[in-house]
């Protein structure tokens, strides 16, 4: 980003300041984000306004009821019938970075100007929609600052995909490189490890998808939803893909998920109470499930740690072994921290009773993760100081060779030479 001064290549709106084009990009990000959420709440109302029991429901409730949904992905609790609902649906969260990130990439000033008012705009509208809406103070608190974390994200990300956008390392090269080189390397391992476990839990869960697809089909069919109903289940439970990929996270580290108070779903142990008629919490794991290779889920953690620890030799090789124990550190922590964090977002209450528990602890999942990664790491490492002490494979083959040699001499096989 540079100085705000406009230049060739920079967009702006009709000659005007590029503040003005990043405040175009942060309003246009959120409002795009927002009509994606509560178009299917006015599709619902739609298909359902003739029913005489809606006749008091107004169009204008059903906006509201989606703009709550909406704001839920910011961390706002939505009121609904008295209960508190406090689980972020974080597939509305991807989506506002997303809209964020394409519309500051498409029409953003790559300034530090259009960069603030793009998340001022985007801020604006986030909290005036809490204010709309809920009116409370700690909503319009928790919009803020979700709108702010949500809208620094995308919309620089997205600022920083423009052509004239200078990169990412020299923008934090000032700071970044007062940092010592190996808490610089263990930081970018423990992100590595947190992006392969993500991708581990994934994985996970289209298993239990497939594995549980006569259970999600049976709990879609008994709902007996038309066109309408149907298109905003999908849109639901697409919302709660990446809270269920985190719960799965939670299963392979070992403390495991509640999905309402009183269940637990661990790779050692299973208790599922009643859920709610959610077709894709048919994909859960039951009792039956597990089994003697279940409780070894947390072994993957390891294994992560010893793809990060290798990647991590490579950069510090000729380090001692004090700066090899720093860097391990800085990898287990940034490790940990990132998937107790991640997990936290995906917790919460979404109903009342037993659903006011739902999620994982954060804590006991970052203190599994920490301590697993760090062991793999610290085998990574090891593994790859073996493999440089050891001779190569040239050298292993002309050794050989020589022995081959030595043999045949001693046994008598080699022929005179003739002149």
């Amino acid at each position: 980003m540079d100085d705000g001064t406009p230049r060739s290549g920079v967009s702006t709106i009709d000659g005007a300041p590029g503040w003005a084009a990043g405040l175009a990009a942060g309003l246009q990000a959120a409002i795009l984000s927002l009509a994606v959420v509560v178009a299917p709440t006015l599709a619902a109302y739609v298909a359902t306004s003739a029913d005489p029991s809606n006749a008091e429901v107004g169009w204008l409730r059903s906006v509201a009821v989606g703009v709550g949904i909406w704001l839920l992905g910011f961390g706002v609790p939505l009121q609904a019938g008295g209960v508190t609902v406090t689980l972020m649906p974080l597939g509305i969260t991807a989506l506002a970075v997303f809209s964020c990130y394409a519309s500051a990439r498409r029409s953003g000033h790559a300034a530090w100007s259009g960069f603030a008012a793009a998340v001022g705009g985007y801020v604006v509208v986030v909290g005036g929609a809490a204010i709309a809406v809920s009116g409370e103070p700690v909503g319009i608190v928790r919009a803020v600052v979700g709108g702010a974390v949500v809208g620094a994200l995308g919309l620089g990300t997205g600022l920083l995909a423009r052509s004239e956008s200078p990169s990412l390392r020299d923008l934090s090269r000032p700071l970044w490189s007062r940092v010592p080189v190996a808490v610089r390397a263990g930081a970018v391992a423990g992100a590595l490890a947190i992006a392969l476990l993500v991708g581990v839990a994934a994985v996970v869960v289209a298993g239990w998808i497939v594995a549980g697809r006569e259970s999600v089909t049976q709990v879609g069919a008994s709902l007996g939803l038309d066109a309408i109903g149907a298109t905003v289940l999908v849109v639901a439970q697409l919302a709660l893909v990446p809270d269920l990929v985190l719960w799965a996270l939670a299963y392979v580290a070992g403390p495991g998920f509640t999905v309402g108070a009183g269940s637990l779903f661990a790779p050692a142990h299973v208790v599922a109470g009643p859920l709610p008629a959610l077709p894709l919490l048919g994909a859960l794991p039951t009792a039956g499930a597990v089994n003697q290779l279940t409780p070894w889920w947390p072994v993957a953690l390891v294994l992560v740690g010893v793809v990060a620890g290798a990647w991590l030799h490579g950069r510090i090789l000729r380090g001692g072994w004090r700066l090899h124990v720093l860097a391990c550190g800085a990898g287990a922590s940034v490790a940990a921290l990132g998937a107790g964090f991640l997990v936290e977002l995906a917790s919460g209450s979404a109903g009342p009773g037993r659903m006011t528990e739902i999620g994982a602890s954060g804590l006991f999942v970052g203190l599994a993760v920490g301590l697993a990664v760090a062991l793999g790491i610290a085998l990574g490492i090891a593994l790859g100081t073996a493999l440089v002490v050891l001779p190569s494979t040239v050298e292993i083959r002309a050794e050989v060779g020589r022995a081959w040699r030595r043999v045949r001499h001693l046994g008598g096989f080699d022929e005179p030479r003739r002149n």
